[in-house]
């Protein structure tokens, strides 16, 4: 296996990083600034996105930093996972930055399955605005009344009727809700309800302006509305659209899920990364700034033993991403199950470990808005629920392992 990046990888990240630290940082505080100030407005339809966030976004277009996370040289740069997995680092050094680059979930996520498992009509009308950054997307998938940790709990319905779907059920945590450029939400649901558990459900593209369709509330995470996008709840009672939405053809949801959560977690993860080498920095930095008791603080309390375990959980962390994603890149998907899935467990973990290191070390100043530490400790907890709980990762992992040793039939 090799992870040397590739003279386009090395070429796109060293653009990246210029742009990450003469646009992006630089503006960081002042976008963040103005969407608290939009967090404080209790109407989440007067949300806007902040005019230096859009500037920002129009740059790095113009400069060819977009979509670089579709492995596509016509719609995209043509990035394999492990090219685009150095770059995703770079952008997790700010919450910002993922958006600046049009290479933010779930939007990401949303591009890759119309791209991979899309029509061509889907495309025209969803995947082309979605990759010019005219519009927004969501991704209705758990639900507020089942465990939603086995997504075959799934309780919202697709029903055939004729030319028509017709969608009901809730929906909520679904990111991006209260966005003001969401259109179109890839709503999740069951369809063939006496079929094969893996095959009963199916997604389908359902406009947000919909007959039926209605976004109830934004929900606080660590009380905060990450405005301008949001998660939120929303309601589909007995929404119609035509069948030709559905993707791929009923049936089919686990099936495309597992396309999309692939690529996907590397994604996470990568920026998570980069979250905890920022994280890691600061720690640094204000340690060594700080007195206290006549010492440099990074000196006092095991503070350099924090430092030496944070390099080798990060170093750890991306070695396992690096070797998820050259599977997916040269063997599949369904050959790297085991690696997706413990990169999902290990990488939030090790940045929440990380991220409180830093905190610590910063007293009182890592609680609030002053370092973005907050944000990144959020995002760690919130990672560890995202994408599924830690406990059904590590069930896969475990099956996955003992299935090598399964006895030979006799």
């Amino acid at each position: 296996m090799n992870f040397e990046h590739s003279e386009l990888s090395q070429q796109y990240l060293d653009k990246v990083s210029e742009f990450m630290q003469t646009k992006v940082l630089p503006k960081e505080a002042e976008i963040l600034a103005q969407n608290r100030k939009i967090n404080e407005h209790g109407d989440w339809r007067q949300w806007q996105v902040p005019t230096a966030a859009k500037a920002l976004k129009q740059e790095a277009k113009a400069a060819g930093l977009w979509n670089l996370f579709l492995p596509d040289s016509e719609l995209a740069q043509g990035l394999s996972c492990v090219d685009y997995a150095p770059l995703a680092e770079a952008m997790g050094h700010s919450l910002i930055a993922p958006d600046i680059f049009n290479c933010n979930a779930p939007d990401t996520g949303n591009m890759e399955v119309l791209y991979h498992f899309g029509s061509k009509a889907q495309q025209e009308q969803w995947l082309k605005p979605l990759l010019s950054g005219e519009i927004r997307s969501v991704f209705g998938m758990t639900e507020p009344d089942v465990a939603s940790s086995d997504a075959t709990n799934m309780a919202a319905t697709i029903e055939d009727a004729g030319n028509d779907v017709i969608v009901n059920g809730r929906k909520w945590w679904t990111t991006g809700l209260g966005h003001p450029d969401a259109k179109v939400a890839i709503v999740m649901g069951l369809s063939n309800p006496d079929a094969e558990k893996h095959q009963r459900h199916s997604m389908v593209l359902v406009p947000l302006d919909s007959q039926g369709l209605t976004i109830d509330r934004m929900l606080r995470a660590y009380g905060d509305y990450d405005a301008p996008y949001g998660h939120g709840e929303m309601t589909l009672d007995n929404v119609r659209v035509p069948k030709e939405n559905v993707i791929m053809g009923l049936g089919k949801g686990f099936a495309i899920a597992q396309g999309r959560l692939g690529p996907g977690r590397i994604h996470h993860c990568m920026r998570a990364i980069g979250a905890a080498e920022r994280a890691l920095k600061l720690m640094i930095e204000r340690g060594q700034q700080r007195v206290a008791f006549g010492k440099p603080t990074i000196k006092l309390g095991g503070n350099l033993e924090r430092v030496a375990q944070a390099r080798m959980m990060i170093d750890q962390a991306r070695l396992l991403t690096l070797n998820a994603a050259w599977k997916i890149d040269n063997l599949g998907v369904k050959q790297a199950m085991t690696e997706i899935s413990a990169i999902k467990v290990v990488v939030p973990n090790m940045l929440q470990q990380v991220v409180d290191m830093a905190l610590q070390v910063h007293g009182g100043g890592g609680m609030c808005d002053d370092f973005p530490l907050a944000g990144f400790a959020a995002m760690a907890r919130s990672l560890r629920l995202a994408d599924g709980p830690d406990e059904v990762h590590m069930g896969m992992v475990s099956r996955l392992e003992l299935a090598k040793y399964k006895p030979k039939q006799r």
